[in-house]
């Protein structure tokens, strides 16, 4: 439990609580219970440090007031909208056997033995908060969510989440889910191997080559026959020719 002082305050006027800042104090307030509105002001730069840890508005802290001891419930922060500093803060009065409604964090343990997400799954956070009705000396700081052996298309109900006696979420009649483990969004195919493209590629452009050459020498083969032809018709007309010149002498 942290403890921070407090002193009281008597500031009536809006000048008296903006002088109290400008000296590095926050004007807090207690309420609850049967005791009257206690007044306070803290620290602002003790108040920053409990602030900054985690789970600050469901942890109790003990405010030292005058030597005595208070334990409160931090309800609500103002914050100021420019410098974005906390300028005032409500404490809830810690009655014994009182209930307080309130947000506790949901903790996710042993990821590194989920077998879900070791295959590729996806945590899918439905509740970072669960919002519980438990009595004001037994508020729980966190809820323990155990991942291990979980695989992909569990769910995680509030009933698997184990909750201290007389804890209960402020929702009833169902068994809300908490969080899955999902399947992965995108599925990667394998990529054909370039090799074989490219034998194909070079198969393809052999044969095509071997091809034109059989064309080309086929063509030049052609025009030698064609050409012997010729030669052949040629020297039988000038066989005829000198014929017909004998005959005629």
């Amino acid at each position: 439990m942290n403890t921070i002082d407090a002193t009281i305050r008597n500031t009536k006027t809006k000048g008296e609580i903006n002088s109290l800042r400008t000296k590095g104090d926050i004007p807090a307030i207690i309420y609850g219970g049967s005791e009257e509105n206690t007044k306070i002001s803290l620290n602002k730069k003790n108040l920053k440090i409990i602030i900054e840890k985690e789970n600050f508005l469901s942890n109790i802290i003990s405010l030292n007031i005058d030597g005595k001891s208070h334990n409160v419930l931090p309800k609500e922060i103002v914050w100021d909208p420019i410098t974005d500093q906390p300028i005032h803060i409500d404490f809830l009065r810690i009655v014994k056997g009182a209930k307080v409604v309130l947000e506790i964090p949901v903790k996710f343990i042993n990821s590194e033995k989920c077998p879900g997400l070791k295959r590729g799954g996806v945590l899918n956070i439905v509740r970072r908060k669960v919002e519980l009705k438990c009595p004001s000396e037994n508020i729980p700081k966190e809820l323990i969510v155990d991942l291990e052996n979980l695989d992909i298309g569990a769910s995680i109900k509030i009933s698997s989440i184990k909750l201290s006696e007389s804890v209960v979420p402020t929702i009833q009649g169902r068994d809300f889910v908490v969080a899955t483990v999902a399947a992965p969004t995108v599925i990667k195919e394998p990529e054909k191997p370039a090799e074989e493209t490219g034998e194909e590629g070079a198969e393809g452009t052999t044969e095509g080559a071997e091809g034109e050459a059989k064309a080309s020498e086929g063509e030049k083969d052609g025009d030698k026959k064609d050409t012997g032809k010729d030669g052949e018709k040629k020297e039988t007309e000038k066989k005829d020719d000198k014929k017909v010149a004998a005959e005629k002498k």
